[in-house]
């Protein structure tokens, strides 16, 4: 098969359209949510429709594993490039900021959605009292769509802690020629199998796991769930470890055609398997969960792959539009959800079709969210904060020579 080649100088392209096409994606999931058959969210539209499960299921199964993927990637880039303190700066800066600095806004735009929908559902009646505030540790604190920053955060000092006895004892670099070669080893036809044989073990053994949502999302509680630290790990881990290789995103990009094939078959399988949209957790660690827990890991680990191969592919060279969404998904991450829930409260009871109903949600939160990535964060000092550049409101115009006489 035949390779691309990349230098670690080299922008990858394919990874904007990626995070961007991921981000967007991310948008439609939670707005999706509302429409489902059975009320699975806080919002229930009057329009509801399996459709809305499957479109939920079938991005909810690649996007966090590719955002994983992207991340450990850039995370080595950036560990080589500016050292482990610089690293450390950086990720504190701009992962562990934002998280701390924006939980509050976001919580507070939740929780007026869900004050909204209750007065809006009849669920408070006027002179009753209040019901008693809920009470959080770090047991169930919510961490809320922000659970991303939280783990990714772990999994960046969790790379400090465990690099450094290696570099303090590789000084001539054996270990790490022969990490390069067992990453060539794991990367082929064969990786989403590889991969999936420890997520399968781990999501087989939580008596909580629901299979419909395939690697349970870590979004309440300071100690993530096992099997999401496996699964998202994992994904972290090999992007890492093809910073250093970036030839093998070419073997990924040749073989992204056979890991949508197998994402695709994997995919329906598992939906059957978990019973369509049910929340019902399998506890018991019988053989059909077993089974469950291998086709969902294989699913979501080739469509991951699949993902990353197919953009990689087929975007080589640059976009200024994905790389505008590229560079404004972090911002559009952080600010949609409430922006997602409010509007499903205010159209909740419209007489309209629920693919209609989805788009409008979905547009007019993308609109809001570009808006004000234009106005507050690409020219000002939040997007060196969030992005690392501020870009000029106008770039300066070249100087025109004049020719020598």
């Amino acid at each position: 098969m035949s390779a691309i080649r990349h230098e670690p100088s080299d922008r990858l392209h394919g990874l904007d359209a990626l995070r961007a096409s991921a981000l967007l994606l991310g948008v439609v999931l939670h707005a999706s949510l509302a429409f489902f058959p059975q009320q699975t969210w806080i919002v229930a539209d009057d329009s509801r429709s399996t459709g809305a499960a499957w479109l939920f299921f079938a991005i909810h199964l690649f996007r966090m594993t590719a955002f994983f993927l992207i991340a450990g990637l850039f995370a080595h880039m950036m560990l080589a490039r500016k050292g482990w303190l610089g690293f450390a700066r950086d990720r504190a800066s701009r992962i562990a900021g934002p998280l701390l600095a924006f939980w509050f806004p976001v919580m507070a735009g939740i929780v007026t959605a869900l004050v909204w929908n209750a007065h809006a559902n009849g669920l408070v009646v006027p002179g009753a009292p209040p019901p008693p505030p809920p009470t959080y540790d770090w047991t169930n604190l919510p961490l809320t769509h922000l659970w991303f920053l939280y783990v990714l955060t772990l999994f960046c000092a969790a790379t400090l802690i465990l690099r450094a006895p290696f570099a303090a004892l590789d000084r001539k670099g054996g270990w790490g020629r022969a990490v390069d070669r067992l990453t060539g080893l794991l990367v082929g036809w064969w990786t989403p199998f590889i991969l999936a044989i420890p997520l399968a073990l781990a999501m087989w053994l939580d008596p909580a796991w629901i299979a419909f949502f395939a690697v349970p999302t870590p979004d309440a509680g300071l100690v993530p769930d096992t099997a999401a630290l496996v699964g998202f790990g994992l994904a972290f881990g090999l992007g890492f470890l093809l910073d250093r290789r970036r030839d093998l995103l070419g073997r990924i990009a040749a073989w992204s055609p056979l890991f949508l094939i197998v994402a695709v078959a994997a995919g329906v399988w598992a939906w059957s398997l978990a019973g369509g949209p049910s929340l019902a957790p399998m506890v018991e660690p019988t053989a059909d969960k077993a089974l469950a827990a291998a086709v969902v890991a294989l699913a979501v680990y080739a469509s991951a792959l699949a993902a990353m191969g197919l953009c990689l592919r087929f975007v080589t060279g640059r976009n200024p539009a994905l790389r505008y969404l590229s560079d404004a998904s972090y911002w559009i991450y952080i600010l949609h959800l409430p922006l997602v829930m409010l509007a499903q409260v205010w159209i909740q009871d419209w007489a309209a079709p629920w693919g209609l109903k989805l788009a409008g949600i979905s547009l007019g939160t993308l609109a809001v969210c570009l808006i004000t990535y234009e106005l507050m964060v690409r020219h000002t000092f939040m997007g060196r904060w969030l992005n690392g550049r501020r870009v000029p409101w106008r770039r300066p115009r070249q100087p025109v020579l004049a020719p020598a006489e």
